[in-house]
């Protein structure tokens, strides 16, 4: 047990803000990757855009460099996370335990791939709560995730202190 709780000790500290001009631009990049996405879900009538493209944006222009915020992690997160929620959905219905183990499962399944996306992660509970079809594999989960690491890969070079995407396959 002490070893167990040694374990939750630590002699490191936050680390320190990024500063106030990363902190602007990165919130400036979310801002224009959700407007997008939300303009384009108003003209087209079809949907863009789903809670988890908010926490996309906080790693895609918050932290760019990230294995996480990479375009394979974005769009490959996403995919695979819907699907694994849409089958689970399909088989399981609306349970507890069709919730949690499409979690699970994606979870698993992004880090076996190397498509590892947290925000990915509640794919699955949006689709299971919100009774979604395969067609949401497309419009939104597809098509956001595209504009959004468009916008990323465009928005982050503007800055001559970053550099996106690090890597793409």
């Amino acid at each position: 047990m002490r070893d167990y709780l040694l374990k939750i000790k630590t002699n490191s500290s936050s680390p320190s803000s990024l500063g106030f001009k990363f902190s602007i631009f990165s919130g400036l990049g979310g801002f224009i990757a959700i407007m997008t996405v939300s303009l384009l879900t108003y003209h087209f009538n079809a949907p863009f855009l789903m809670a988890p493209f908010g926490a996309t944006c906080v790693l895609a222009f918050g932290v760019p460099n990230s294995p996480l915020a990479q375009p394979r992690n974005i769009i490959g997160g996403h995919l695979l996370s819907t699907v694994i929620g849409i089958g689970c959905f399909y088989l399981l219905g609306d349970e507890w335990y069709s919730l949690a183990l499409g979690v699970g499962l994606a979870i698993g399944v992004m880090q076996l791939t190397g498509t590892t996306h947290p925000p990915a992660g509640a794919d699955p509970i949006v689709v299971i709560l919100g009774a979604k079809g395969l067609a949401f594999i497309f419009n939104p989960v597809l098509s956001g995730a595209i504009v959004i690491t468009i916008i990323a890969i465009l928005f982050n070079n503007l800055s001559k202190n970053r550099s996106y995407p690090s890597y793409w396959i």
